[in-house]
């Protein structure tokens, strides 16, 4: 009889359990420990806790492990007032204190940006709102599940595309809170569950408002349940189909005022979660930019006009200039509704060379952008040519902020100021805002040879510019 070869099974490391202490934490809140010699990243883990850990991943440099129990707690543990915590991937800081949060942020973005500042730059005060109830709008997962036969209703769990069933979120705006458990009966008497896509919330500061995403057309029934909804709790209702088309069922439209600015858009429009870090947010912007009734101002990725129409109120003239056009659209629609002449708004790709579009022949003085997550690597190279003086950068990714400040420092401009702002209180999410000023020698040099006027011209001076609807 053969004998055959057989390979003995070998353990699997990890299933084992480690005991190891938390160092820090990283940029994302989560907990570094060091074993077998390299760094374990720990999600839940705070500095200076012993833990049990299960290894879940070994890579040549790191690994992750998975929080089992907490051995020695830190004393900035604290228990996390949202029953749903620790199921759902909306929020993963509430086991830390919320000014440890803070100092966490702060320090985090300090980290990233000294090899930018020179030793007598200092960190500006935080921007800071309440912790609770802030989020003026939120996307909802609904799925209707086919092994259970029942609705889900809630966001994503950590790490995972399954759904975790929520009744309330403490961290959205009460208002849109109470409605939750609402929003889920009256969708489980759908004829076509399985058609249902994702629900999203928004408060205008007056106004509640619901967009019901739906892959088939609404049955009667179920527009006239969504009516008689919409009608019961003063919401304005929306649907969205496959063809992309916005419906308006019942209800008002959705107007903000932000920094004494009305500010009309869609549930589908960007607007910052957080009203009142929103609103220092601009103010801080304008007072940074030190603007005075020469200057002429651009505002990058301008959206609905955030900035921009809070910087018209001070400027000669301001560009603003975004990748979408609807927005665009909408962003004029704003200039027109709070009577500023002296704004224009421009769609273009800004990740391509910007500095010979029509819009940027005339220097400008001083620029704001506010760039999504990925920066603002198309443009941002080309600061110096537009001929700012000073810029002011807001970003809600510090790692490419810190990109994006090294080209502005070969450009010749210093990093003067920067602040953290806690847009998402008991989150990891981390919004900044610098300001960089220019020190170089040749910028007035080469906006001479590009034929760049820094002065506004005589024929201006006399009246305002008029709003150009392009």
């Amino acid at each position: 009889m053969a004998n055959f070869y057989q390979a003995k099974k070998t353990k699997n490391n990890q299933q084992k359990h480690q005991v190891v202490t938390i160092e820090k934490l990283d940029h994302q809140g989560v907990g570094i420990a060091y074993y077998e010699n390299k760094p374990m990243f720990i999600d839940g883990a705070l500095p200076k806790e012993t833990v049990v850990v299960q290894v879940m991943e070994q890579k040549s440099k790191f690994s992750r492990g998975k929080l089992i129990s907490i051995q020695q707690a830190s004393a900035q543990r604290i228990e996390p007032f949202c029953p749903h915590y620790h199921h759902c991937g909306g929020c993963n800081m509430q086991h830390l204190d919320h000014e440890t949060q803070i100092a966490h942020k702060a320090q985090s973005l300090q980290s990233l940006l000294t090899k930018f500042a020179h030793d007598d730059v200092q960190m500006s005060e935080s921007i800071v709102s309440q912790t609770k109830g802030y989020r003026r709008r939120a996307r909802i997962s609904v799925l209707f599940d086919n092994k259970q036969q029942k609705l889900l209703f809630g966001f994503r769990k950590k790490a995972s595309k399954d759904i975790a069933n929520i009744t309330d979120c403490p961290v959205l705006e009460p208002e849109l809170n109470q409605l939750l458990p609402e929003i889920k009966t009256v969708l489980s008497h759908f004829d076509n569950l399985r058609a249902l896509g994702h629900v999203e919330v928004v408060f205008d500061g007056q106004h509640k408002a619901m967009l019901l995403r739906h892959t088939a057309p609404l049955t009667a029934s179920e527009n006239q349940r969504l009516v008689a909804f919409g009608r019961q709790h003063d919401l304005t209702v929306y649907w969205l189909g496959n063809e992309g088309k916005l419906e308006c069922l019942i209800g008002e439209p959705l107007q903000c005022v932000e920094t004494g600015n009305k500010i009309n858009f869609l549930p589908t429009d960007f607007i910052q979660v957080n009203q009142s870090v929103n609103e220092k947010m601009v103010k801080q912007a304008v007072n940074w930019l030190a603007i005075t009734k020469t200057d002429r101002i651009l505002d990058l990725f301008c959206g609905l006009g955030n900035f921009s129409l809070a910087v018209a109120r001070q400027a000669h003239t301001v560009v603003g200039v975004e990748g979408i056009q609807a927005m665009v659209d909408r962003a004029k629609e704003n200039a027109q509704l709070n009577q500023l002449e002296n704004i224009e708004f421009y769609q273009a790709d800004l990740e391509q060379d910007l500095t010979r579009a029509p819009w940027a022949k005339q220097a400008f003085d001083k620029v704001l952008l506010d760039p999504a997550r990925a920066g603002a690597a198309g443009i941002i190279d080309k600061m110096a040519e537009l001929g700012a003086k000073q810029i002011v950068y807001v970003s809600c990714n510090p790692t490419t902020l810190a990109r994006d400040s090294g080209s502005l420092q070969k450009q010749g401009y210093r990093l003067a100021k920067f602040a953290m702002m806690d847009m998402f209180p008991h989150t990891s999410h981390l919004e900044s805002m610098a300001l960089f000023i220019y020190e170089g020698k040749n910028i007035n040099k080469a906006n001479n040879q590009r034929g760049l006027s820094r002065k506004p011209s005589k024929k201006s001076d006399k009246k305002p510019l008029k709003l150009k609807l392009f």
